[in-house]
């Protein structure tokens, strides 16, 4: 089970809704790994609620990628009732969130723009433009990051509106890493989630995808989504300043390690419509060590200010 320690720091109370947030941090760690290993530098009282809101996030993204489509909107329905009124949660995920949402104050559109975005994965197959692709993203990946942000907290004088851009960037960012990773993944669920105009520009469709071979046309196509991906992390990348001290070291191994799916996708030659790419083992720990040092200073510094603070 989740650490008493990050649950006591959190001050969650109660056996149930403790074994709800130990159920969304076993669902982030099990579908979430990259940005889960960065949650470990956070303080143990802001990890259960970032468990409970990527824990969410991706059980509601199974629920639409594993049930048949009346069944899945049935249930993506009965979600929408559930976070709108206190009845009784259909899973501890649901609870969890619930109880982060209450307690943050978080906007209820946002859930609504996520839960619309997974509804549009029940009907929708591929997105002609790039900016039919950003709506979807928006609600799929954005709104997840605005999210957060109340939970990561922001620096003293920093409004959350003003680092709320840069939050919403690194949403999209991580989503279009993962879509130019799981090309061949989602493809076999009828999906693609580059635009069709870049498609084309390339000489790329279904059809060539689905042959499983990264041939040139493939491996430019992909390396053009690739520099997009990069230029938008490097438009978020000012909004980490922005953040509260003691949860920048997160935000930012979660960003390198992110950035370095995309480098592994050009290690493999771009082949990714075989096989999942990952990260070795090493790259991560080389990222997270030095990261895990400076958060556990930012942490002891923190807890330092508070007991002068308390003196004086």
């Amino acid at each position: 089970m989740q650490s008493a320690r990050d649950m006591d720091a959190a001050r969650i109370d109660g056996a149930a809704l403790r074994v709800s947030y130990d159920a969304s941090r076993r669902l982030h760690a099990r579908h979430g790994r990259t940005f889960y290993l960065a949650t470990r530098l956070l303080p143990p009282a802001k990890r259960p609620h970032v468990h409970a809101l990527y824990g969410f996030a991706r059980w509601a993204d199974d629920l639409v990628d594993t049930a048949g489509v009346s069944t899945a909107r049935a249930r993506l329905d009965r979600l929408r009732a559930e976070l709108d009124h206190d009845s009784p949660a259909s899973s501890p995920a649901v609870a969890a969130l619930r109880d982060t949402v209450r307690r943050f104050g978080l906007p209820r559109q946002h859930l609504s723009d996520f839960l619309d975005a997974m509804e549009s994965d029940l009907r929708i197959t591929g997105y002609p433009t790039y900016t039919d692709l950003c709506e979807y993203m928006w609600g799929s990946a954005a709104v997840i990051g605005l999210l957060v942000l109340p939970v990561l907290g922001t620096a003293d004088g920093v409004e959350e509106s003003g680092a709320a851009p840069y939050a919403a960037k690194l949403g999209i960012a991580f989503q279009l890493t993962n879509f130019i990773r799981d090309v061949g993944e989602d493809l076999a669920r009828g999906r693609i989630y580059l635009p069709e105009e870049d498609l084309a520009r390339y000489g790329v469709d279904r059809d060539r995808l689905a042959r499983g071979i990264a041939d040139g046309p493939i491996r430019n196509l992909l390396s053009f989504e690739i520099e997009r991906a990069r230029e938008i992390y490097a438009a978020a990348r000012p909004g980490i300043a922005m953040l509260h001290p003691q949860s920048r070291d997160c935000v930012e191994a979660a960003c390198c390690l992110y950035s370095r799916i995309l480098d592994a996708v050009e290690r493999a030659d771009y082949d990714v419509l075989r096989r999942r790419v990952s990260v070795p083992g090493w790259r991560r720990a080389a990222v997270g060590a030095p990261a895990w040092l400076r958060a556990q200073r930012a942490q002891r510094a923190q807890r330092t200010r508070r007991r002068r603070a308390s003196r004086s």
